[in-house]
């Protein structure tokens, strides 16, 4: 690309913000070009902003160190500086959904890390490989809000990634999936900082995470959805029971899945044969942030495991193991990915970059 988009992260301070500014660093198509966050952070350095916060294992990268942080409720500030914004904010739900809109109707392309527009009708809720279609309704959503060029689209919740990318390729190939029951257990950085307190941690799993289980349940249908009338109507046919567990792990979110097909099966040898052939949308069009392959099989039978799997793929995969018959049901398996990048900055920016190759920002 001749010339790279500019663009913002709105939240840039927290955990989320820093995974933004950490991935986008030296990225071919992007260039950060304003930052924005709380009040008590505008007007300072961004090095300063973070200074005793800044969470992620490398520098804060050079580029962003100057930077002068602007008031994210502002939007004012970022006109004529980006077109696209990031948006990982930390606000009530009705306070990020104003904020984006209000975003939107300046003309920016609103990528959104949180969950308050997740259930809105016309805001699709993007995994590129699965549901790149969900984009047709931007128009639409346009034209109800009069935006001219603006637009909303969010990222799903960061625990049903572990398993969205092989549930659809099985899906895809032809075998629908009739219910699952997902136990996931979920790292502490899912909880942002300073997450949940050590001595609720060391020693011990927690067997709840406020809406979690609800997420689970209701956004895959969604995703797997589609476009009717200005809408995207959920996949009424797939029934979903979660559990969801917050576990002593720092990153790398796991999920113990159980399917049963809504009539044929696949033999296992073919099932496993589907995920490590299956490719999408991104990865046809060598979009930067798009792992190939999207799904890595393991064999062996203590995989997949957070601190051995969870990188693969510069941490963008969904590492898959342990297959094998259920009881009750058809098969089981596990699944992982890295939660802090494919479920959340890194899940934005392959939605931004396959946002930008198919037209949607000008």
């Amino acid at each position: 690309m001749e010339k790279k988009l500019r663009v913002g992260v709105i939240g840039a301070t927290g955990m989320v913000g820093q995974n933004y500014l950490r991935l986008l660093a030296g990225h071919p198509w992007f260039e950060v070009a304003y930052l924005a966050a709380s009040p008590r952070s505008a007007g300072k350095k961004y090095a300063d902003a973070v200074a005793g916060r800044w969470h992620m294992v490398d520098d804060i990268p050079d580029a962003f160190r100057e930077m002068v942080v602007e008031d994210a409720s502002i939007v004012s500030g970022a006109v004529g500086k980006c077109h696209l914004v990031f948006s990982a904010v930390e606000m009530d739900k009705q306070s990020i959904m104003a904020l984006e809109e209000e975003y939107a109707a300046q003309g920016f392309a609103v990528v959104s890390n949180n969950s308050a527009h997740r259930h809105t009708e016309d805001v699709p809720v993007m995994v590129p490989e699965i549901n790149y279609d969900h984009l047709a309704i931007i128009p639409e959503q346009q034209q109800r809000h009069g935006w001219s060029q603006g637009f909303i689209v969010v990222k799903p919740n960061c625990s049903i990634q572990s398993y969205m990318l092989p549930l659809y390729a099985l899906l895809k190939a032809g075998y629908p999936v009739e219910s699952m029951i997902v136990t996931t257990l979920q790292a502490v950085s899912g909880a942002g900082y300073p997450g949940p307190a050590s001595i609720d941690m060391i020693d011990n799993i927690v067997p709840y995470i406020p809406s979690e289980e609800e997420k689970s349940e209701v956004e895959p249908r969604k995703i797997l959805g589609r476009v009717h009338e200005g809408r995207i109507l959920p996949d009424e046919n797939i029934k979903i029971s979660a559990h969801c567990n917050r576990v002593p792990v720092s990153d790398g979110h796991t999920a113990c899945v159980s399917l049963k097909f809504d009539g044929k099966k696949p033999g296992m040898d073919e099932v496993i044969a589907i995920w490590r052939n299956f490719s999408g949308l991104p990865q046809e069009l060598k979009l930067p942030s798009a792992p190939v392959p999207p799904i890595i099989y393991r064999d062996e039978t203590d995989r997949p495991q957070p601190r051995r799997d969870r990188n693969a793929g510069n941490s963008m995969a969904v590492t898959v193991g342990r297959l094998r018959a259920c009881n009750v049901f058809d098969y089981r398996f596990v699944g992982l990915h890295h939660n802090t990048v494919r479920g959340a900055a890194g899940g934005s920016i392959l939605t931004a970059e396959l946002l930008l190759s198919r037209g949607f920002i000008k």
